[in-house]
Formats: structure tokens, sequence, C-alpha cells
């Protein structure tokens, strides 16, 4: 008698154990690329933050990395990154993707 007690009170348990939520679809994240003709016009002008964020929004990219032109980088490419390289007196020299 105890066993079917058991059971009875197991089986609406094991019922609920085993529902799923249905899946729900993630919001898609959005695609960044870089589009280094977008803002070549900055080159000559001076680095600074404002001028970074500017050529980042400009040029769609996700990430922006500085550099004077003496510097080391790593060669990993991203699309979604833009490169800004600048001299010794901070005017932009050359701006790339990856």
């Amino acid at each position: 008698m105890r066993s079917i007690a058991l059971i009875a009170i197991a089986l609406p348990l094991a019922a609920c154990a085993a529902y799923e939520e249905p899946a729900s679809t993630p919001a898609a994240e959005p695609t960044y690329t870089c589009d280094a003709a977008a803002v070549q016009g900055h080159i000559g002008h001076t680095a600074s933050a404002d001028m970074g964020a500017a050529i980042q929004q400009q040029s769609g990219a996700r990430t922006l990395r500085w550099g004077p032109s003496d510097s080391a980088w790593t060669m990993d490419y991203r699309p979604d990154r833009v490169n800004v390289r600048y001299d010794n007196a901070m005017k932009i020299t050359e701006i790339t993707c990856g």
C-alpha cells in the first residue's frame, strides 16, 4: 500500500521534471565590419580620444587600436577592428582594418 502511495506522488513530479521550456532564440549580435576607405580623410588629423571615437564609428568597427608608427603589433586579423597609426607629433599617418 505504501508503494502505491509513493508512486501516486512521484508520477506527477516526474511529469513536471520532463517538461522543458521552448528554447528562445537569442538576440542577433550586431555585425561589425571595418571600412577603412570611409575614414581616410582623417589622415593628418591630430590623434585624440574624440578623433578615435569618430574613426571607430565612421568605419563601422567594433574596436579601435592605436599605435605609434615605430611600435610592433600582433598580426592577428580582425575584420571588426580599425587600426590607427600616428607619428611622434601625434598626427595620424595610417588607418587600416584588421
